[in-house]
Order: structure tokens, then C-alpha cells, then sequence
């Protein structure tokens, strides 16, 4: 590890240097989870950027979902497809810890960036590539995309009402699974690193990712038809129910939270009611349950019911994201920070994901501008300034 970078006291992954040649969601956010715990990462893009900073966003001159993927990466602008920025890189891989990048599998080899090429120039190099499908097989060249993956796995299929069609799950869930995958499989490989002094390929997919979130219900027994009940959905009663004001989200699968639940609402004499004494059989009635607690439900707004629950019956107001910001429980654990940007003036986002005792991490930062760390890194590699307007003006950087 390249330990004299940072002290160790910011992070359990100082002084780890990570190339993040991804783009999108899955890639970069899995190296800002590694940035977040200590980590340094440098953002390498083609001329054009990644491409999620063209997503629809209402600030001005900057995508919120890019901003939201990227923090605390220093940027820099590299055309691969000229040998000036190949060579560039390679020269940022000699020195690097781990390369991460998002390329189809047959891509990095016509780039001259495959993992056997770059692990002769550093035999130490943890080399992480997320693919959508997977290194073999038919589709390991097809493009893949969150929603993509959710629907040809199943998970959209279950969302649906029953008879009706399927639904998407909207926030990106695969994509930020795989990016915990790919945090989780990177660090552990370093851990190997220290014991063996060698690098090794690391491979995530959506694929794996989207099958992996359905683990609980991706079980075929021996002997038992394909096609059988894997909603463990318990329905009825806990899901989201309307009230007064605002919807309310109810969870009533133990005992003593049922029981509490009817005290609650005024509705005691259904908590030991036998047609009603087990999960399965409130889901089984619940046209008959559903209208007595909605009418229980009307005598308070949601935010009121959460107060009246309290601890005895697992609940939440439904919100919008944006009241995260200001939330009594996000404010008191630190979850939000301001960072300064060039653009923007400031702009308040999350700080950490994980939270460790001893080594806490550094500060989070703003995700990088288009380039905006070029000229600091090469001046770093040791290019003097009129070499690096020579390559900005070849094209071969930005």
C-alpha cells in the first residue's frame, strides 16, 4: 500500500490508491465507499465524461446524481484511445492499489488495459471489473443496466400487485448493491494482499448482484415444482396503510407487536382473536381486517401515529428524501455534510456510509468537475506545465 499518502489515522484504507475507470452508479459508488473509508481515488475519464453527468438534474451546470455517486475523488481527464493517455495511465497503474473499471469484457483488452497487461507492470494490482452479465456466457457483451437486471431476475415480477404488471423499483438498487459488492470484495482483497504480496482479478456483475438481493427466495428444493409460493410478503397488515394525513407504514409480524398494535388503535379484541393469532392467517384474512384498521388509522395523521406507536410497533410516516436533510435521527448521527464546490458555492450531501471507531475516515469532499484535478495530478507524475498543455492540446488530456 502506498502508506506515506495519507496518515492512517483517517481511514482502516489510508494510504490505498484506487484508479476508478467506471462510470455510472455501480463502479463509482463502491469507490466512494472505499473513499469514504479512507482510501484515495482518482477519477479517471475519457474527453466526453462519465456519462451520468448528462442525467437530468435541475442545478445548474452539474448533475445531482453525479455529485451524489462521486464524492471525495480528485479528477482527471485521459483519452485511452491515444497512446499520450494509455501511457498516462500506465504510468498512474505502476503506482496504484487497485484499478476499477466498468468496461464490457472484451473492451479492456482493445484498450490495452486487460488484467494480464496490467498485472506484469504491477504484479501487486487489485483489478475489479463490473460487468452487467458476468465474464462468460451469451450476454457477457450485452450492455446491462440496473432496471434492466431487475426485470430479467424477477424482482420487478414480485413488486407487482398480484394480477397486475410487473412494477420497477425505482432508486437504482442493484446498482448500489454491487457497489457494497464491490467495496466488501476490493477490501478483502487486500486483506489477501498483505499475506500473499499479489493482486488479483475481482469481478462483480448486476447479474450476481440482482440474484444475490433475492437470496431468501432463490431456493429450489430437491423434488418440489419449480413454481411455487416465494412471496414472503406477509401481506395485510403490515404494509403501508393510509391515515388522517400521510401514509404510514406498519410492521405487525410478531406476536407482541400485533398485540400492541390492536391495543394501539382500539382494536383489542381482535390481538387474541384465533382467526387472526398467527401472520399467515391475517395475511389469509386481511379483506377483513384492512377496513377495521383504516378506520382505526383516520383518527391521527401519520407523523401523530409515530409518536403513538413509539417503540411498540414498528412504523414510519411515509416522507420525501429531501426531509432527510433535517431529520431529528440523520442530524444526531452525522449522516449529512456541506462541501464546497467550485459551481455550486456549497451543497449539502451524504458524508459516510460506515462508521468506525478509531480510524473514522476523512472528511468527505466534493465530487470532482470535469478535469478539474488534471494539471495537480500529472504535476504529481512529474510533467512540467508546458507538457501538459502539449497533451491537452494533442487531445490526449483534458
Amino acid at each position: 500500500m502506498n502508506r506515506h499518502r495519507t496518515a492512517p489515522s483517517e481511514g482502516p484504507l489510508a494510504g490505498v490508491r484506487v484508479l476508478d475507470l467506471s462510470a455510472y452508479i455501480a463502479g463509482p459508488y463502491g469507490c466512494t465507499l472505499l473513499a469514504d473509508q479512507g482510501a484515495e481515488i482518482l477519477k479517471v475519464e475519457p474527453p466526453d465524461g462519465d456519462n451520468l453527468r448528462n442525467y437530468p438534474s435541475t442545478l445548474a451546470d452539474e448533475s445531482r446524481a453525479f455529485l451524489g455517486v462521486n464524492r471525495s475523488k480528485r479528477g482527471i481527464v485521459l483519452d485511452l484511445k491515444k497512446p499520450q493517455g494509455l501511457a498516462l495511465l500506465l504510468r498512474l497503474v505502476r503506482e496504484a492499489d487497485v484499478l476499477v473499471h466498468n468496461f464490457r469484457p472484451s473492451v479492456p483488452r482493445r484498450l490495452g488495459i486487460d488484467f494480464e497487461s496490467l498485472q506484469a507492470l504491477n504484479p501487486r494490482l487489485i483489478y475489479c471489473a463490473v460487468t452487467g452479465y458476468g465474464e462468460t456466457g451469451p450476454l457477457r457483451d450485452k450492455a446491462g443496466y440496473d432496471q434492466v437486471l431487475q426485470t430479467m431476475t424477477g424482482m420487478c415480477t414480485l413488486q407487482g400487485k398480484p394480477e397486475g404488471p410487473p412494477e420497477i423499483l425505482y432508486g437504482s438498487v442493484v446498482d448500489y448493491y454491487a457497489a457494497a459488492l464491490l467495496a466488501g470484495g476490493v477490501s478483502s482483497a487486500l486483506y489477501e494482499r498483505e499475506k500473499s504480496g499479489l493482486g488479483q482479478y475481482v469481478a462483480i456483475s448486476l447479474l450476481r448482484s440482482a440474484l444475490a438481493m433475492q437470496s431468501a427466495r432463490l431456493i429450489w428444493a430437491e423434488g418440489e415444482p419449480m413454481d411455487v409460493g416465494r412471496d414472503m410478503r406477509s401481506g395485510g397488515v403490515t404494509g403501508i396503510h393510509p391515515t388522517r394525513d400521510g401514509h404510514l407504514y406498519i410492521s405487525a409480524n410478531t406476536a407482541r407487536f400485533w398485540s400492541a398494535l390492536c391495543a394501539k388503535t382500539g382494536l383489542s379484541d381482535l390481538a387474541a382473536h384465533p382467526r387472526y393469532d398467527t401472520v399467515k392467517k391475517r395475511a389469509l384474512h386481511a379483506a377483513e381486517l384492512l377496513p377495521r384498521l383504516h378506520e382505526a388509522l383516520r383518527q391521527h395523521d401519520a407523523l401523530e401515529w409515530e409518536v403513538i406507536f413509539g417503540d411498540e410497533v414498528p412504523c414510519a410516516a411515509a416522507r420525501r428524501v429531501e426531509e432527510m436533510f433535517e431529520h431529528p435521527q440523520v442530524t444526531a448521527e452525522g449522516m449529512i455534510s456541506t462541501m464546497p464546490h467550485p459551481v455550486l458555492g456549497h451543497y449539502r450531501g451524504l458524508s459516510r456510509s460506515i462508521q468506525f471507531g478509531r480510524t473514522p475516515g476523512p472528511d468527505p469532499f466534493a465530487a470532482p468537475m470535469l478535469g478539474q484535478h488534471t494539471d495537480e495530478l500529472l504535476g504529481e507524475l512529474g510533467l512540467e506545465a508546458r507538457e501538459v498543455e502539449q497533451l491537452r492540446h494533442d487531445g490526449a488530456v483534458r
